[in-house]
């Protein structure tokens, strides 16, 4: 199953891409997906206080929005945060796999 579709939409494919997507909408888009993230970040702290993956991820994805972190890193970072997500109970879950998409957008903007 492909992650994204075949027909993609424009306005989510950067500029350089042939898409319609500004880097500053880019970075607006993935701070709200850092917003939606944190907003169910308890969820995985609270399965698992010991684990900081998801939480780095957020501020990995902070970093790139602010030009501090590049793409690759970000991209990088995703994997991890997913990985934290791995075995636990949904809410646990999809709280860690929320960060990981989160952090991904730095790569792909549909995420």
């Amino acid at each position: 199953m492909p992650i994204l579709p075949t027909d993609r939409d424009p306005r989510l494919i950067t500029v350089r891409r042939g898409g319609t997507l500004t880097d500053d909408h880019h970075r607006m888009l993935a701070g709200w997906a850092v917003a939606c993230a944190d907003h169910v970040l308890p969820c995985f702290e609270r399965e698992a206080p010991d684990d900081d993956r998801p939480r780095q991820a957020l501020e990995v994805a902070r970093g790139w929005i602010r030009g501090e972190v590049p793409m690759r890193e970000a991209h990088r970072t995703a994997f991890v945060a997913n990985a934290a997500g791995k075995g636990r109970p949904d809410p646990a879950r999809f709280a860690a796999l929320a960060a990981g998409q989160a952090v991904a957008v730095a790569h792909v903007a549909a995420h």
